[in-house]
């Protein structure tokens, strides 16, 4: 009964010891690197400090300004004066080109990306167009829709016929959408028939009649599939 006791007292120290020798490593471990340890936490807070005022007091009064900035050539682009609304929006106001420039890194800046390239689209200057799209980063389902429609109209003007089928596909079935998705499935279709893929045409305008029976392009898909056949 002893032998077993002492056993269990021996095995209680070995626990102690490893208990302490680990605790004694971390101690060790701390002091030899404390100034490591420092700097880097303090390296950290700066970041992070740099980021807040970054993000409050630099993009925030940007963001607002930009805004503002930007109204007048919102409004002459959605008079289709889409010159003026790039460059010279009218009243000291700046076009989207300026806006860009001077207000990089806000959300209004990119939004600019955006209607620039709709404007230099609408304008006939298509590899303007695809640069500035290609720029902007969408963070809603609409403009990442009409985005890519977009795209593939600049390089269906282009003659790149197959990129111009990949986007179309990409707007068409990319966070499907009861209006713009057969709008420009229907592109699709009207392309691959231009292209001589009149079965790839015609089986994209069923897929179209069938899923959405009731916009204006599935109303339309059986004259379509009937001239196509």
């Amino acid at each position: 009964m002893s032998q077993r006791k002492g056993r269990k007292e021996e095995q209680e120290e070995i626990q102690v010891v490893e208990v302490t020798g680990s605790n004694v490593q971390a101690g060790n471990f701390f002091e030899q690197n404390q100034k490591m340890i420092t700097y880097v936490v303090g390296a950290l807070a700066i970041i992070a400090g740099l980021y807040f005022a970054y993000k409050y007091l630099y993009i925030g009064p940007k963001e607002k300004e930009a805004v503002n900035a930007m109204y007048k050539a919102e409004e002459m682009f959605a008079k289709d004066s889409f010159e003026l609304a790039l460059t010279n929006p009218g009243g000291g106001f700046d076009g989207f080109l300026n806006i860009i420039d001077n207000y990089s890194g806000t959300k209004s800046a990119n939004l600019a990306k955006y209607y620039a390239g709709i404007s230099y689209l609408n304008i006939g200057k298509f590899d303007e167009a695809i640069d500035y799209l290609n720029q902007y980063s969408a963070n809603d389902n609409v403009t990442a829709i009409t985005k890519a429609g977009a795209l593939g109209d600049a390089h269906a003007e282009k003659g790149e016929k197959d990129k111009a089928e990949s986007l179309y596909k990409e707007a068409g079935t990319k966070n499907e959408n009861e209006l713009l998705s057969p709008y420009y499935l229907n592109k699709l279709a009207l392309l691959y028939y231009s292209n001589g893929k009149s079965q790839e045409a015609v089986t994209q305008l069923e897929e179209i009649r069938n899923k959405y029976p009731e916009s204006p392009e599935g109303r339309e898909a059986e004259k379509l599939i009937i001239r196509f056949q």
